[in-house]
């Protein structure tokens, strides 16, 4: 039966493509056997060239203007988070998130509450003030890690 907009693949027309996905298959098995590794030639346009730079940059950039859009939103988080540091540039702020959310996922957390807790922490013998301040800066940066995550995954879509 037939719901909606949805429509059954005829089983021929999911054989014809599934034939055609494996002579594809069996061409580049051959073209690898005849050129080994300059076989990667025929399909890779450029394969010298410097697009992976390129393309990680890209994506880098990318991460950053959604961070900054991010921290120039109305979105509550960002409010604190511009609260939080006041004194500090959105770009700047989007580039220490950008760097911290890079961080191996261990370390992620404390580098984000460092950075947030600035403000607490410039002298060293100082340390968040109170337990309730403690709580809320956790709590933001969790929030705020939940975000970062959002905006990566909206990076590779």
């Amino acid at each position: 039966m037939i719901m909606g907009t949805q429509r059954s693949v005829a089983p021929q027309e999911r054989f014809a493509e599934f034939l055609e996905h494996l002579e594809a298959a069996r061409e580049l098995q051959r073209n690898w056997m005849n050129y080994g590794l300059d076989c990667v030639d025929i399909y890779v346009e450029d394969v010298d060239g410097d697009w992976w730079e390129k393309w990680e940059e890209e994506e880098q950039q990318n991460f950053l203007d959604l961070v900054i859009e991010f921290l120039k939103s109305d979105d509550w988080i960002a409010v604190k988070v511009r609260q939080q540091l006041a004194n500090k540039p959105i770009t700047e702020i989007a580039e220490k998130l950008e760097k911290y959310y890079s961080f191996p996922e261990s370390e992620r957390i404390f580098a984000l509450k460092n950075f947030l807790a600035g403000r607490f922490i410039e002298e060293n013998t100082r340390n968040i003030s109170n337990n309730f301040e403690e709580l809320e800066l956790c709590d933001l940066v969790a929030k705020l890690l939940n975000k970062l995550q959002q905006m990566s995954g909206k990076n590779q879509s």
